[in-house]
């Protein structure tokens, strides 16, 4: 199949892989970039096209891995923890339901002790208050269960100490 062929076949796909791509990201503008991605894996890999197979089931293919890597890799790097307004995972300190400059400093203490922790306790820690299971962090983590829970018992022994003055 000549470079103008293969082109050719490549822009009659568009339609179809638009709307796969729409039904994997469900927004219009993500489903565009997606789109483009695929196009631009195709034409760079066109070499490894045996002409004999199907186009749309290659061009699936691509978009389909395209889409687990960039879904992967945005769940790797996203942020654990926002802001301290969505903080309502930490246990409340003794008198932090009472408004007033003390509450805040507590919540301010508790949030930056959060923060002071490396990010192999901080990341588990976080994901397992945020109510993920030790299973699905494991999995985000590509970290065995056991190594999900003693970081997560080790994060809370950490701020436990950190943290002895909120204490009983």
């Amino acid at each position: 199949m000549t470079a103008i062929e293969f082109n050719q076949q490549l822009i009659n796909q568009r339609t179809p892989l638009k709307n796969i791509a729409y039904s994997l990201t469900l927004n219009s503008e993500e489903a565009q970039d997606l789109l483009q991605d695929t196009y631009l894996k195709a034409l760079t890999y066109r070499d490894k096209f045996a002409d004999a197979s199907n186009l749309k089931a290659w061009l699936y293919t691509i978009m389909k891995n395209t889409f687990i890597n960039s879904y992967r890799r945005s769940v790797k790097t996203r942020q654990i923890i926002q802001h301290a307004e969505d903080m309502a995972v930490v246990k409340p300190a003794v008198g932090a339901n009472l408004p007033g400059a003390e509450s805040q400093m507590n919540h301010k203490q508790i949030v930056k002790a959060i923060d002071a922790l490396e990010d192999d306790y901080k990341i588990p820690f976080t994901r397992y208050y945020d109510g993920y299971k030790y299973k699905e962090i494991a999995d985000e983590l590509n970290l065995p269960i056991g190594t999900v829970k003693s970081r997560i018992f080790l994060a809370r022994k950490k701020l436990m100490d950190q943290l002895s003055d909120f204490q009983n």
